[in-house]
């Protein structure tokens, strides 16, 4: 199956599961049955018998910290039509956050995904802004059909890792 997610993934981008720091990951919201780990780790993801759920209602606060710095570019969202998420808002170097809060902050960016997308067509970020993440928030906010119940079989995030060699470079990325 690793075929199918490289060969969606876009040109020169890596699929980033590598360079996610474990230990830190945190999801608010999930079923205790359908945990975050059906959608996010590497070989549970590619089992269709296996994905993410929402607990109390719709809504998930994924959080996802990394290893190293990694620039993010696109992300692949997997999910049935009905119960898949329609709108995500991702914020990048948020920590923290609440669902209380989620709305609070201007999310790096902002997408609506169609059934199209949740068949594992990439979505394409607003790259600018994803240049120097050290972790990633996720806020699924609703799923496509209104249900109290939000389903994602796979989260792939591509991108490529930062040349901390270059920090200064870096530096004057953010300031801008």
């Amino acid at each position: 199956m690793a075929s199918v997610v490289s060969a969606a993934m876009p040109r020169s981008q890596v699929d980033l599961v590598d360079f996610v720091d474990w230990s830190g990951v945190e999801c608010l919201n999930q079923s205790t049955s359908h945990s975050l780990d059906n959608a996010l780790k590497q070989g549970y993801r590619d089992d269709d018998g296996l994905h993410l759920e929402s607990d109390a209602d719709e809504q998930l606060l994924i959080y996802i910290p990394f290893t190293q710095v990694i620039k993010l570019h696109s992300v692949i969202i997997k999910g049935p039509e009905e119960e898949g998420p329609k709108t995500v808002k991702l914020f990048a170097n948020k920590e923290h956050m609440g669902f209380s809060n989620a709305n609070d902050y201007v999310p790096s960016d902002s997408i609506a995904l169609s059934p199209e997308n949740l068949k594992g067509t990439p979505v394409n970020l607003k790259y600018v802004k994803f240049q120097s993440v050290r972790s990633l928030t996720i806020f699924i906010e609703d799923n496509q059909g209104g249900n109290d119940i939000s389903k994602i079989q796979k989260i792939v995030l591509c991108g490529t890792t930062v040349d901390t060699t270059n920090m200064k470079d870096l530096k004057k990325i953010e300031e801008h």
